[in-house]
């Protein structure tokens, strides 16, 4: 199969499985906003920062430069190296993994507090923190498996991952509702634990089987210690600039995120009032514009090891011809979701989530459509090529742009002026992400 062929066959399953576990959590989102209510779901989004942190900590890095280095060593057809540098990453971000969740378990009620100044958020906390350890096997072998561009894996380990979320969390519910006990939205947090579990474990017995027909040498568990330390060395050359960069970034947007709330207050909005705006804005209309960035997604993923591998074979050609295909065809995808979304977004908000203030922000952002799904793109790209202090700064200055959105704008004119932001933002995304690959692609 050509490298034209595996990237579009490869983006075509990841969009199909984005696109349908996207769907299933359309049904999700309001099955949590009817059953819960606003505020309990801004309650439940309040503690995603930390879920970033925490995944951007143990395993987000590592599973792009896995991606990366394992794509290199199959195109030099050392696929000995491959199954060693999956082990290495394995063992590794277990190990920080479960560090990680032991430091949430005991240190919840003062996360809570002191972090999302929400001390309800403790239980949530704690019953997030068993979510790490099976995030990171499942993260690292789906980027084993993109770096040897097999979409397989990745894709049916995402539709159990949210198939277990979703299923477990509203049989949780009947039971309870059933016996006359509490519904609480903790239920929906440990679905998250139950949905990355399921992944984990298909992610490991696929590998297991996929390795049944090599020897009995290169599927052993075992690694020797002086090939350990030389894979994790080479890994995390790589892996710990985006680790940082991610982590750093993950820090800024949790203060976005837990201020945001807050900020609503100075404003004028009680407390309750505020947690609802909050919710509405992250649980309901922002999954909505996300939406159809499940084929930018897609894309990205298969393009990062993509990029690199025409880098690596010096195809300057093919690499500048398809920085600027695809960079049109996200463009175009863009356009079109933003015209869809202003003649139906009031329609969705009242329709699928029963909330106008829903319908009224999804009218905002969709302004923001063809710089959105455009960025996740260039930014793998400028990944791809290396560059990945570039995409840092042009990251770190967008998210500023952000966060002075929050502080400066929405205690004068409340959530539209975080959303007047949040557009501009992307916008200086994207002219930076334009002007570097222009740069690059301008040397050949």
């Amino acid at each position: 199969m050509s490298r034209k062929q595996a990237l579009i066959r490869g983006t075509a399953v990841l969009t199909v499985t984005s696109l349908s576990t996207r769907f299933m959590g359309f049904f999700y989102r309001m099955f949590l906003s009817h059953t819960f209510g606003e505020e309990n779901v801004g309650l439940y989004q309040l503690v995603f920062p930390v879920y970033a942190l925490g995944i951007s900590l143990s395993c987000a890095g590592m599973e792009l430069a896995l991606s990366r280095c394992v794509a290199r060593e199959a195109a030099a057809g050392r696929m000995q190296k491959t199954r060693e540098l999956l082990k290495t990453s394995l063992i590794f971000t277990f190990f920080i993994s479960c560090m990680i969740s032991l430091f949430i378990r005991q240190n919840a009620d003062t996360i809570a507090l002191t972090f999302l100044r929400d001390s309800r958020c403790s239980s949530l906390l704690f019953l997030l923190s068993y979510t790490f350890p099976f995030a990171s096997v499942h993260s690292c072998i789906c980027g084993y498996s993109l770096g040897l561009k097999q979409t397989k894996i990745p894709a049916v380990s995402q539709l159990l991952e949210q198939a277990f979320r979703i299923l477990s969390v509203i049989v949780i519910c009947m039971y309870c509702s059933g016996q006359g006990q509490n519904i609480s939205i903790a239920f929906a947090v440990a679905g998250l634990t139950f949905g990355e579990i399921a992944a984990s474990f298909y992610s490991l017995h696929s590998i297991r089987q996929s390795w049944k027909q090599i020897s009995e040498k290169s599927r052993s568990v075992f690694l020797p210690p002086a090939a350990f330390r030389r894979h994790l060395q080479r890994l995390l050359e790589h892996a710990l600039p985006l680790t940082a960069s991610r982590v750093f970034l993950n820090i800024l947007q949790s203060v976005e995120a837990v201020s945001i709330p807050v900020c609503l207050q100075y404003y004028g909005m009680p407390a309750a009032q505020s947690l609802q705006t909050y919710g509405v804005l992250t649980g309901m209309a922002l999954p909505c514009i996300l939406f159809p960035s499940a084929v930018t997604n897609a894309v990205s993923s298969m393009l990062l090891p993509t990029v690199a591998g025409l880098q690596e074979m010096k195809d300057r050609q093919q690499l500048r011809s398809l920085i600027l295909k695809i960079t049109c065809s996200c463009i175009l995808l863009g356009c079109f979701c933003c015209g869809v979304l202003l003649i139906l977004g009031k329609w969705i908000g009242i329709f699928l989530f029963k909330s106008p203030l829903a319908g009224n922000f999804i009218l905002t952002l969709a302004w923001i459509c063809p710089f959105l799904y455009t960025n996740t793109v260039l930014l793998s790209m400028i990944n791809g090529l290396g560059k990945t202090t570039c995409s840092f700064l042009f990251n770190l200055f967008s998210l500023c742009i952000r966060i002075t959105g929050v502080f400066l704008f929405i205690p004068a004119a409340g959530i539209s002026g975080y959303l007047n932001g949040l557009l501009i933002s992307q916008i200086f995304l994207f002219l930076c992400c334009i002007l570097r690959l222009s740069v690059y692609a301008g040397k050949y």
